[in-house]
């Protein structure tokens, strides 16, 4: 029988009958464990999805079990397949709506470069119209393998300071998008 890793209590003081530590930490601690994703699937990679949300892969032990298919209540945006160009101001648009924090997963090679559609009518990666986090490659990637970009967003929200939203490089960085213009 395996054992049960339980999550790690967040750096601070502890005592009888109390426990403090920072903001940031508690917060972080909370988004990392609770993240509601936003497939947005065009293609081959939506399947793939489909299979880490089964049973044998089981998304739900990192907190993701509840795919959210309104962007107003979902933080992760899963961007999964071929994105025509006339489908880039429909991202943009999802992308726009859903509240901060949020993150953006580009999985597969298509919604990370294009693919192997290098042709006029598909966007060369999604990274041309809104920010991403985090990139999984593969065409398309396994179940293991979103997996593990979903980790990588809990190790961004894990350790995201409450305040960076609000810091001038995330708005330069929205500014480069033309986000909230």
């Amino acid at each position: 029988m395996s054992d049960i890793k339980m999550e790690e209590q967040p750096d601070g003081f502890e005592g009888p009958g109390f426990f403090a530590s920072s903001i940031d930490a508690i917060v972080g601690l909370a988004r990392k464990n609770s993240l509601w994703p936003l497939p947005f699937a065009t293609s081959c990679c939506g399947i793939e999805f489909m299979a880490t949300m089964a049973s044998t892969y089981d998304i739900a032990r990192f907190g993701a079990e509840r795919p959210s298919f309104s962007p107003r209540q979902a933080d992760v945006l899963l961007v999964m397949g071929t994105i025509a160009k006339k489908m880039g101001p429909v991202l943009r648009h999802v992308y726009e709506q859903m509240a901060e924090p949020k993150w953006v997963v580009a999985v597969g090679a298509c919604a990370s470069s294009g693919g192997i559609f290098d042709t006029y009518s598909v966007l060369q990666g999604i990274d041309r119209i809104i920010p991403v986090d985090v990139y999984v490659p593969g065409c398309p990637p396994r179940p293991e393998q979103i997996i593990q970009g979903l980790m990588r967003v809990q190790d961004l929200a894990a350790t995201e300071s409450v305040r960076r939203r609000d810091s001038p490089e995330y708005k330069a960085l929205l500014a480069n998008y033309k986000i909230g213009e």
